[in-house]
């Protein structure tokens, strides 16, 4: 066992460290305060969070000291910078690294797309987007049809009353599965499942590995279904070599058939199982969200309501009984995504991300020193009077015309060369999902308090328990 002295040295020598530097550049450092070592203003910001007034402590810092200041969060000095400018630098500049919380690589993998940086980082992510491109997506649309109504006839028809976001983050994962792993409805799918479930409970966990915590269960519950994707993926890669499937049968299939000259877009199967994990992760819980706080949303803007139903109805009117839902039918489908978009605009998944300084860098006049970590957060530009009139009215048709909201201000799918790769996948699966829900039901919500916290995604009241009404003409 450690001695107490090394301890206290494993904690205070980085500490000292960055004291250092702090007194060393500290004319050129933006104004603010590190706070307490290691605490900083963490336990400030997750208090925040989870009184879902993160975006009000952040004004006012903004208030205090401006679009830029220091900080410390999570053990490390911090640079928080806010405005288009802001989030235009931090998307494209190649001097600041994804910084994820060391749980995370821990959890998901070090060969994933949010660790890596530079070639590494083009040659999977690119490999990932050609797969999710719409030229490749629109052969899906009917499988993630299937799934969608399988999903409602197995979980909703039998219920007056269900619970919106649990049901949500399951209709999601079965999507998932299905497109990116081959995978069919049964025991594997549901152990996946289970494992996923503990695993996500973990991500954001003190990376302590001790019997019985948070952490060491979603370590475990990762080393399961790492097990399980290995295991398909080299099914896969025999089914591959020997004809029995397509390149294009699923992600999996299509990121093992990558050659390249020299084989130099081949993917190794440690790179196939991270980036595989990562996507059932990320795609897991944002569009479960999405679509979660759409239908709270709805419950209470009937004229909104009244617009995404008159769409749905006039596609569904097209259509025999039965039919499935095409890639021009969710062309049409231009309001109900313009409602999705307002909402994540006004209640993005992610509240805000990391970056780490790979060396020293300046914005605007401060320093950002290497190994700092910079700080932004989507709310502020998408809540700011200033580029979004009546920032807090719903009003969908600010997406009418996407190009009249200036660059770098809506940023709920991130920038630059990072931006989000499944905002296609996540624009069908969600289009699907709306339809289905909004021609067969009626719905109100059942708790009075309609408030949600962010732990560290947002979550309503006891998950958005809603009260069921068939509609007459359902599909």
């Amino acid at each position: 066992m450690a001695s107490p002295i090394i301890l206290a040295l494993i904690f205070v020598l980085p500490i000292l460290y960055f004291l250092i530097k702090e007194r060393r550049y500290s004319s050129k450092l933006p104004p603010g305060s590190l706070g307490l070592p290691i605490v900083g203003q963490s336990l400030a910001l997750l208090r925040a969070m989870n009184d879902n007034t993160a975006e009000q402590w952040l004004a006012g810092r903004i208030k205090k000291y401006g679009p830029i200041s220091k900080m410390s969060l999570f053990g490390t000095p911090t640079i928080f910078l806010t405005g288009p400018a802001a989030n235009k630098f931090i998307f494209v500049n190649d001097a600041l690294a994804p910084q994820q919380p060391r749980s995370i690589s821990l959890i998901l993998g070090r060969r994933n797309m949010l660790e890596l940086v530079g070639d590494d980082h083009r040659r999977l992510r690119g490999a990932v987007v050609q797969f999710l491109k719409p030229e490749m997506l629109t052969k899906y649309v009917g499988k993630i049809d299937g799934e969608v109504k399988h999903h409602i006839n197995s979980e909703w028809k039998r219920h007056q009353t269900v619970t919106v976001l649990p049901l949500m983050k399951s209709l999601t994962f079965d999507i998932i599965s299905s497109l990116l792993f081959g995978l069919e409805r049964g025991p594997q799918r549901d152990a996946l499942c289970k494992d996923f479930v503990e695993l996500l409970a973990g991500l954001w966990a003190v990376p302590v590995n001790l019997p019985f915590t948070t952490f060491n269960k979603s370590l475990r519950a990762s080393a399961h279904a790492r097990k399980a994707l290995t295991e398909i993926t080299r099914k896969k890669k025999a089914m591959l070599e020997s004809g029995h499937c397509s390149p294009s049968e699923d992600l999996i299939t299509y990121l093992l058939s990558l050659k390249g000259e020299d084989n130099n877009c081949a993917l190794s199967e440690e790179e196939i199982v991270d980036n595989a994990m990562v996507l059932l992760t990320a795609g897991h819980d944002t569009s479960s969200t999405l679509m979660t706080f759409m239908i709270r949303h709805l419950a209470n803007d009937p004229e909104t309501l009244q617009g995404v139903v008159h769409e749905q109805e006039e596609i569904a009117k097209n259509k025999l009984s039965g039919d499935t839902l095409t890639w021009n039918d969710l062309s049409k489908m231009k309001y109900t995504w313009r409602v999705a978009m307002e909402t994540l605009r006004m209640i993005p998944p992610i509240f805000g991300s990391f970056r780490r300084a790979l060396k020293d860098i300046e914005f605007e006049g401060h320093l950002i020193p290497k190994g700092w970590q910079v700080f932004w957060a989507s709310n502020i530009t998408q809540m700011d009077a200033n580029i979004f009139h009546e920032p807090t009215k719903f009003d969908p048709i600010r997406f009418e015309n996407s190009s009249s909201i200036p660059p770098y201000c809506f940023v709920a799918f991130g920038g630059g060369p990072r931006i989000c790769p499944g905002n296609e996948f996540a624009r069908i699966e969600i289009l699907v999902t709306m339809h289905y829900i909004v021609m067969q039901y009626k719905w109100k919500l059942c708790c009075k308090e309609d408030t949600f916290k962010r732990d560290p995604m947002p979550s309503p009241l006891h998950g958005l328990p809603i009260e069921l009404e068939f509609r007459d003409s359902h599909v």
